[in-house]
């Protein structure tokens, strides 16, 4: 038998070996076979095709980026942000040809790259023309046409322009024929994350605070279009109210598209500009081909210094880390404290790190862990200066570990503060009684030991003990708001109670500090951080070899599971963490926060 163990284990050896060996040789061919700097010919014209979503930066799964297409990789924000800064600085380049159909992305992103687009052509003065193609636009696609010089549709296809929407779904009826209540537990009446689970429509409360992030849309849309075509709002909303256009010939009839054309005729007008400017022919380079372009080669100085800001993402849902089975915790659409944590270790130990910016995009998510959270951040602030700087969404607990930061910086359309948590316990006896048949027992040591269980409902003292457990969260919750942003506690709970603002309501009332983007936190990370040129670090960095297969795996076998009944996005997370604890504190906005 000793033998035979030993044999076996020299085997295994042999075998992980060669296998590693195996993966070296196939990572180090791999690596070495991709492209390297493309060429790039006067009078070129940088390609830039859109759909289906604007991500603000690429994932870091270096499996992904070693073996997949790089041609099929997403268009992200900071992509596009980088591309035209070269385009703008590269001789080589007349202009940018965006081709658009629908898209559903955050608005804080949109209007991130509709700056960036209109910053192109003014600083520039080369040309943006954006067409679409048989899909054709959407409002968030033609929001960024609205920062081109000429936009283009073929005759027959589909536009949309016609308001926006904020849809939930409500599951009381189902609840009461399951036999399922569900025992609720909140602080304040904003705190609508709950109101799915007990009523059959949104609360005045939620109404007003929704309607206040949808007129904030529209407001910038119409905004964009009043500009580029010259119409009022009052006419803008007539169209919209009384006749809403679906299709581009309506489009052009009123005035908000330039031309009816066949994309081979874009192409050729395209190719007339180009000549006008000197070239014999129509040349274009993709987005995924110029991102290979270093900043150097098209124009672009670069700072000749070893100072550096910490870009870290922290980006998805705040979530605890159960167990290593889990298919949600610790993945890259999560923050947890060991994730977020090692980023955050990483930068301060980096002595050429002289600021760090919390790219912050979150709905929240458990109370416990944004604790934690905002302590390492609140300790790292006093080694280096820290701002917040807030995406598309940093409401409940991602605006909770905000206030752990020297500055808070939002988008104008980022939604944020929802300052207030909830729980959710569910009673199941009629479920389980009645309609199944499954009946519970149990033996106890203490009257309240089993206080939580899903066969029967919470006695009046669980109830109050829950309920205080709840607000003294909540009390530490506006405590972390008031220190952070100078005021009583009695003026935080009269923006607090759950309410959700826009980042320019959010500014009005005190919430935030400043109206602005990413770059926008990163001028003002320089300016505390006494630094005039810097680089930037972006944390989290691409995993390991190993942590590369283990975490292809594990996104698998989330996608595998992941529900595709959109409505049961928001409950996944919020479900997971009350299997795994039915006691948790959880902080989180109560709506998918995609506006239609």
């Amino acid at each position: 038998m000793g033998f035979l163990k030993s044999f076996l284990a020299s085997l295994l050896a042999i075998f992980v070996t060669l296998f590693l060996l195996f993966l070296f040789v196939l990572i180090l061919v791999v690596s070495t076979s991709r492209e390297s700097e493309p060429f790039v010919r006067d009078g070129t014209v940088l390609e830039v095709k859109m759909g289906s979503t604007l991500m603000e930066r690429p994932p870091t799964d270096p499996f992904a980026m070693l073996f997949g297409d790089p041609s099929r990789e997403p268009v992200t924000l900071r992509g596009l942000e980088s591309n035209l800064e070269k385009a703008a600085s590269d001789d080589r380049i007349d202009g940018v040809w965006f081709r658009i159909n629908n898209i559903a992305a955050p608005w804080s992103n949109l209007v991130a790259l509709r700056e960036k687009m209109v910053e192109f052509r003014e600083q520039s003065g080369k040309f943006i023309y954006v067409s679409t193609d048989d899909i054709g636009f959407n409002e968030q696609g033609f929001f960024l046409a609205t920062a081109a010089d000429s936009i283009f549709s073929p005759p027959e296809t589909f536009f949309e322009f016609d308001g926006f929407f904020i849809q939930a779904v409500f599951f009381r009826d189902m609840l009461d024929k399951l036999g399922v209540e569900a025992e609720i537990f909140r602080t304040g009446e904003y705190k609508s994350a709950v109101e799915p689970f007990f009523r059959r429509d949104f609360s005045s409360e939620n109404e007003e605070q929704l309607q206040a992030i949808v007129d904030n849309v529209a407001d910038t849309f119409l905004a964009a279009v009043s500009e580029r075509t010259g119409m009022s709002r009052t006419e803008l909303d007539a169209i919209m109210n009384e006749s809403p256009i679906l299709t581009s010939k309506a489009a052009y009839e009123s005035g908000l598209i330039d031309l009816l054309v066949y994309p081979d005729e874009v192409e050729k007008r395209i190719e007339n500009r180009v000549i006008e400017n000197g070239s014999d022919e129509l040349r274009t380079i993709t987005y995924h081909r110029y991102n290979r372009v270093k900043k150097s080669t098209a124009g672009v100085k670069e700072p000749d210094t070893k100072n550096k800001i910490a870009v870290i993402y922290a980006s998805g849902n705040i979530m605890p880390e159960f167990d290593s089975q889990s298919i949600f915790p610790g993945s890259e659409e999560n923050i947890t404290v060991r994730n977020f944590g090692k980023s955050l270790d990483d930068a301060l130990e980096d002595e050429n790190v002289k600021a760090i910016v919390l790219r912050i995009t979150s709905p929240g998510g458990a109370g416990s862990t944004s604790d934690i959270i905002w302590h390492k951040i609140r300790e790292a602030s006093k080694e280096k200066p820290i701002i917040a700087s807030l995406g598309s969404v940093a409401a409940s607990g991602g605006y909770y570990i905000g206030m752990a930061a020297d500055t808070v910086v939002a988008s104008s359309q980022t939604i944020t503060g929802s300052i207030g948590v909830f729980g959710v316990v569910m009673n199941m006896q009629e479920l389980l009684n009645d309609k199944l048949g499954v009946y519970f027992d149990a033996v106890t040591s203490h009257e309240q030991a089993l206080w939580i269980s899903p066969d029967k409902p919470m006695s009046e003292t669980a109830r109050r003990t829950f309920q205080g457990f709840i607000d003294d969260f909540y009390e530490v919750f506006l405590e972390r708001v008031a220190a952070s942003r100078n005021m009583s506690i009695d003026e935080v709970h009269e923006v607090a109670s759950g309410r959700v603002w826009t980042g320019n309501q959010a500014q009005q009332v005190g919430l935030v500090d400043v109206i602005g983007e990413l770059s926008t936190a990163l001028a003002i990370a320089s300016e505390m951080a006494e630094i005039d040129e810097y680089t930037i670090e972006t944390f989290p960095k691409p995993k390991s070899i190993i942590e590369m297969f283990t975490g292809s795996a594990q996104a698998q076998v989330r996608q595998i599971f992941q529900p595709h009944f959109k409505e049961l996005e928001y409950l996944d997370p919020m479900i997971h963490i009350l299997n795994n604890d039915p006691r948790a504190v959880i902080a989180r906005i109560p709506f998918d926060h995609k506006i239609h």
